[in-house]
């Protein structure tokens, strides 16, 4: 069982962002609209007010979710380069079937399959999408599940994993603990491509990176240490970050979250909130997580 619910891409135009993923992603519509002004004010972007947006779910049914919203580009934006939300992790079933699809298609790969250093049995490969978002596409071990992995249903399946980039991860690995009460892995050193190649970093450069869960749940977060060079993420007054600008999770225990809400939580309707209490933290980098009554 997953608590991840969603993650939020920042796009130019949601219904060419929306086709794009059904026709490379298979992801289908499931809601659209425009963004309420209680929903805009909620994140701190009141100026996303009114902005197209629209909710797309895997071919595999599951009810973790994307969801586009329409913001204009931010110059100077460069993705891997900036703290916040860095990318989307989704699990697939053959990732050689997803390359070669995705070389036909409006992402542009920038990591090719490979095994993931340390953990020869999971097969990342990373794309850039037409809105700069960044997707890593993984293929899981046959004995995922054991390992608190997912085990995906349709070629391409669901978000598993966001990944967080950190100037402090010390710093964000106690603000995990003891805000959100989850689980935290020991630091674990590894050549990380992405990074290596976008801060141009020596290939004995090693990133120390964690992963986050609830206890008994399938891991749903990343902590990256970005190295020096990163900077906090440009972005229009008032609006959402470009690129991964939310991530949305169910908590099975909100209380523990009271003192420490950048927007209380409100009752919520629609395909991603089900009618559950959802408010919103900020990480220690300003990154937006919404938490929605898990219990």
């Amino acid at each position: 069982m997953t608590l991840l619910k969603a993650a939020t891409h920042v796009v130019a135009n949601v219904t060419e962002a929306s086709d794009c993923y059904a026709q490379w992603l298979d992801y289908r519509m499931v809601e659209q609209g425009h963004i309420p002004a209680d929903l805009a004010a909620a994140w701190g972007c009141p100026a996303s007010a009114g902005r197209a947006y629209a909710v797309i779910q895997p071919a595999s049914g599951a009810d973790v979710f994307l969801r586009l919203v329409e913001g204009d580009k931010v110059p100077g934006y460069t993705p891997i380069r900036t703290y916040g939300w860095a990318a989307t992790e989704i699990c697939v079933t053959d990732v050689e079937a997803v390359h070669a699809r995705m070389q036909a298609s409006p992402f542009t790969v920038i990591g090719p399959p490979k095994p993931l250093d340390g953990f020869e049995m999971v097969i990342p490969m990373q794309v850039r999408g037409p809105d700069d978002e960044i997707v890593y596409l993984t293929q899981m071990p046959t004995n995922g599940a054991a390992q608190g992995l997912p085990v995906p249903q349709s070629l391409i399946d669901r978000p598993f994993i966001m990944v967080l980039a950190c100037e402090d991860l010390r710093g964000s690995i106690g603000w995990t603990r003891d805000v959100l009460g989850l689980d935290v892995s020991d630091p674990v050193a590894i050549r990380y491509t992405m990074i290596e190649k976008s801060f141009a970093l020596s290939p004995e450069a090693r990133t120390e990176i964690v992963t986050a869960n609830w206890p008994g749940q399938d891991l749903i977060i990343e902590l990256d240490q970005y190295p020096q060079g990163a900077t906090p993420r440009p972005r229009h007054d008032g609006a959402l970050p470009p690129g991964v600008a939310i991530v949305s999770m169910l908590h099975p225990d909100p209380k523990r979250l009271a003192g420490h809400w950048f927007s209380q939580p409100v009752r919520r309707d629609g395909p991603l909130y089900g009618g559950r209490m959802s408010g919103v933290l900020q990480t220690p980098d300003g990154a937006l997580l919404e938490v929605l009554d898990g219990r």
